[in-house]
């Protein structure tokens, strides 16, 4: 057989390895072998790919030296940088908050887990997994994997030399520069030399080929200049109409932190693309960053009448009807989940709390059995922190110690498991014990009011009023709605007059 079909059918079947040995082998014998070199550079582009639509990480350093935004001070419901109180949002008292002020999601997506740190002490303090001495930014976050694997790939040294490679030259060849641009931008990680490659085919092809022209928008993107990106995706879309430019437009504007131009252009591609799964999810996600419940729920339904199998969307869902006081509804869309094959902690530590909710306490301490066999040692601790809540609704405080401290050993920096043993110990009298579980609960996540307000009220107990009224001012700036917090301010201001 010859051996560049075999190594073309090797590469439609995902077989990359298999091809890659394949086409060095056909370049050992023939050097200027044009196929098999652009069949080995797509096979090693596609080992290491990552679609640029969906992952978008934000490191310390875009979260903190932005200057990309239009206002310092934006109005409510138009910045996703600061909370606001939307339409259908749960009370914080009932939902848990990130340290941005809105609600965790149903579903893990890159960035809605970040802890977008307030304050240059706070992102000093986050630990940094690069290996560089830059704070982490998604250039040397999640990327440093790709810039190696050229290396892990040829023992021997990287395929292809581009600090001698003729970008002129390759530019003027379309059948082998949107190849050999991919592998530079995927397999390399090499923005700047990829951004040289897309500006000659762009000028080459006389500004006619709207793919060059998103490939450039990907390289500004990565460079950080915004505006540049925001041109070109534009100028593509003249040319054509295509899901993927959209997207990577909506991208560029909800890092400039204009969410409702973001939706805006989201719904411009429905209008082209009508009932397109991934623009609906992208409008979710937005009014989800927003806060504004309502909408975000009623686009992820939207999105589940397109397709039935999105995970995100039924999780999500689901995540709203329990916060909303109805499990029943949310354990249905749990169980789908399940029916459709995930099989994770996370499903059955949410169903065994639906469970719970429901009454159905037949079923709570099997689903959290199950949970603590399949977690690891990122999720242990969430999961004996729910079994404690759990022990805290059928009043065995005992358990629900216990709980916490497990909780506390799997994941030190557990601030909710902190709060509680505080409040377990304010109960038991050692107030001592108390105040240094608090202290560290609002150490770890000072956006939490709930120790703040634990810790005054304990303060206010013992006579220590000032200590009291400043923990009480922490928690009323966390949470401005918290009416026990406005209520212990209010006697402890009319006490102080008093005086």
């Amino acid at each position: 057989m010859d051996p560049l079909f075999l190594a073309y059918s090797y590469f439609r079947r995902r077989k990359y390895e298999q091809c890659v040995e394949l086409c060095s082998q056909l370049l050992d014998k023939n050097p200027y072998d044009q196929a098999a070199w652009s069949l080995k550079t797509r096979a090693l582009t596609e080992q290491v790919y990552i679609d640029e639509v969906d992952v978008d990480e934000e490191g310390i350093a875009e979260l903190i030296m932005d200057d990309n935004s239009i206002a310092q001070v934006a109005r409510p419901g138009t910045s996703l940088k600061v909370p606001g109180t939307g339409q259908g949002a749960p009370s914080q008292g009932v939902r848990p908050m990130s340290q941005s002020g809105r609600p965790l999601t149903g579903f893990v997506r890159p960035g809605t887990q970040s802890t977008r740190p307030g304050t240059m002490e706070q992102a000093i303090r986050t630990p940094r997994t690069a290996h560089t001495a830059r704070p982490v930014t998604s250039a040397s976050g999640r990327y440093v994997r790709l810039g190696t694997a050229s290396m892990l790939s040829s023992p021997d040294g990287p395929f292809i030399n581009l600090a001698r490679l003729n970008m002129p030259k390759y530019s003027a060849r379309p059948n082998l520069a949107k190849s050999l641009f991919e592998y530079i931008f995927h397999h390399e990680n090499d923005v700047r030399n990829a951004l040289d490659l897309a500006s000659g085919a762009t000028e080459a092809c006389q500004f006619q080929d709207w793919w060059w022209k998103v490939q450039l928008g990907k390289c500004y993107y990565r460079l950080g200049m915004y505006r540049d990106a925001e041109k070109q995706f534009k100028s593509a879309l003249k040319q054509q109409d295509m899901v993927d430019t959209y997207l990577y437009l909506c991208k560029v504007y909800v890092r400039l932190d204009q969410p409702l131009t973001a939706v805006e252009v989201y719904k411009q591609g429905l209008q082209r693309f009508i009932g397109e799964a991934s623009l609906l999810t992208g409008i979710a996600r937005v009014y989800e960053g927003m806060n504004d419940m309502s909408n975000t729920v009623q686009f992820y339904k939207d999105v589940l009448h397109q397709d039935n199998m999105s995970i995100e969307a039924i999780a999500c869902i689901g995540t709203h009807y329990f916060y909303t006081d109805q499990p029943e509804i949310a354990l249905k869309f749990y169980r789908r989940l399940l029916q459709m094959g995930v099989y994770n902690t996370e499903l059955f530590n949410n169903l065994g709390l639906c469970c719970f909710y429901a009454q159905q306490y037949d079923m709570t301490l099997t689903c959290f059995e199950r949970a603590l066999s399949l977690a690891s040692d990122d999720n242990m601790s969430d999961v004996w922190y729910n079994i404690g809540h759990v022990a805290l609704g059928i009043g065995d405080l005992t358990l629900a110690y216990q709980s916490f401290r497990l909780a506390l050993a799997s994941n030190n920096d557990h601030a909710e498991a902190y709060n509680n043993l505080g409040v377990l110990e304010m109960k038991k009298g050692r107030l001592e014990m108390s105040r240094a579980f608090f202290q560290a609960a609002f150490n770890l996540a000072p956006h939490m009011y709930e120790p703040h307000y634990n810790f005054a009220s304990m303060s206010d107990k013992v006579g220590d009023l000032q200590s009291s009224f400043n923990a009480a001012r922490r928690a009323s700036d966390a949470f401005s709605d918290h009416m026990d917090s406005k209520q212990l301010l209010s006697s402890l201001r009319k006490h102080f007059a008093m005086l």
